[in-house]
């Protein structure tokens, strides 16, 4: 996968925050030597959060966020506050960006609170400091309009990463050199014509990485690859909507679990996903079940998440569920009308925002599952589906 087609969910998201007119958009600017943001003297230019995937060295693939001000005023103001709040919900590093010239202000003292109750590595930005004789030693002194210490703001904000050391497994560690492993990838109408979906590719790789190989099928043919492969494969992967029929073809000893459940175990929340499954056996007639997904693909007939996953869990219980679903970067502010929360696996959110919506829910006393989970949950064989984890096992 090179840098420039690095999936959002894998990029680090670096957000810029500060109240208006600090100059958050002139050293967004500088810093990726672009002109990603409107930069104007008028409090207040930006108003919605602005993205921009990019290669950033020494950073490598990265998400830059641009921020509304922290101080805005008025009705308006309030929802752009609010928006940036959600921002700081995904972002891996925050940058805030202080006019140097004022120093510190309450809204900067607020968002250095939130910074470190959300445990976000952050790096303070005295910008305009040419204009200053003043030297802070708490952050970068750096100026956007003289491109002053902007390499060194870089540099800083660098150490903050994570280490390739630190990259977790999609499936690489369930396998060993040599080993068979079959990927069911069905082709329907809701596949991407020409591609295949990230945890597919995702899944892929790192199957390869191990020095595992990777067969891929449709469900239609499955029990015929299993018939030519000569010798039982270590693991079958299936897309989460084919279980139906996969569970019936491939042998009880063969270990057998999903994309989905691998995606959520990827983004560190298979255990909660395990444990917030059983709460479909405590829907009621008028239960609220969030069905959320982290994507905005185009909706078909059959779409999973708004069709095949309400009509399913509509038939397992047999009650008249009211069903909301949301998508892509919303997600709602308060989830205690709800009785479950299912979220897809995440594979177009970073760990960060997926971790906070699960902890969110917890916190508000929700049970949270995925897709994936909920499925073999409601096929009977979520047990078999975590055969290639053991200690989750338990856990059904």
């Amino acid at each position: 996968m090179s840098l420039n087609s690095t999936p959002s969910g894998e990029r680090v998201h670096i957000g810029f925050f500060g109240r208006r007119n600090a100059g958050k958009s002139s050293v967004v600017n500088a810093f990726t030597n672009q002109q990603i943001s409107v930069v104007s003297d008028v409090k207040g230019t930006t108003t919605d959060p602005v993205t921009k995937a990019m290669e950033l060295l020494p950073l490598g693939p990265v998400m830059i966020i641009d921020t509304p001000g922290f101080d805005d005023e008025g009705a308006l103001g309030e929802e752009r506050v609010r928006r940036t709040k959600q921002v700081l919900n995904r972002v891996d590093i925050a940058v805030l960006v202080v006019d140097a010239s004022a120093g510190k202000t309450a809204a900067d003292e607020e968002l250095l609170a939130i910074f470190r109750q959300k445990k976000i590595p952050f790096v303070i930005a005295y910008n305009k400091s040419d204009l200053t004789g003043e030297r802070y030693a708490d952050g970068v002194c750096v100026s956007a309009l003289k491109h002053k210490n902007i390499e060194l703001l870089k540099e800083t904000v660098a150490r903050l990463v994570k280490t390739e050391d630190d990259r977790k497994r999609v499936c690489g560690d369930l396998v060993s050199k040599g080993d068979l492993a079959v990927l069911v990838v069905p082709i329907d109408k809701a596949a991407p014509k020409g591609r295949l979906i990230l945890p597919q590719q995702q899944t892929i790789r790192d199957l390869l990485d191990s020095g595992a190989v990777p067969v891929v099928c449709r469900d239609s043919e499955l029990a015929l690859t299993l018939q030519r492969l000569g010798a039982a494969p270590r693991l079958v992967i299936t897309d989460s909507q084919a279980f139906g029929n996969v569970k019936d073809i491939v042998p009880q000893e063969v270990p057998l679990t999903s994309f989905s459940i691998l995606m959520a175990r990827y983004k560190g929340f298979l255990e909660t996903a395990v444990t917030g499954a059983a709460a479909i056996e405590t829907l009621r007639d008028g239960s609220r079940v969030l069905i959320s997904e982290g994507c905005t693909h185009h909706r078909q007939c059959d779409d999973i998440g708004t069709v095949k996953l309400p009509n399913m869990l509509k038939k397992y219980t047999g009650k008249q569920l009211a069903i909301e679903t949301t998508s892509g970067k919303g997600f709602p502010d308060d989830l205690s009308p709800y009785d479950i929360v299912i979220h897809c696996g995440g594979c177009m959110l970073n760990e960060r925002e997926v971790t906070y919506r699960r902890k969110f829910a917890e916190d508000s006393g929700v049970p949270f599952t995925n897709y994936g989970t909920a499925l073999a949950y409601m096929q009977g064989i979520l047990k078999r589906t975590l055969s290639v984890f053991p200690d989750l096992q338990k856990l059904v």
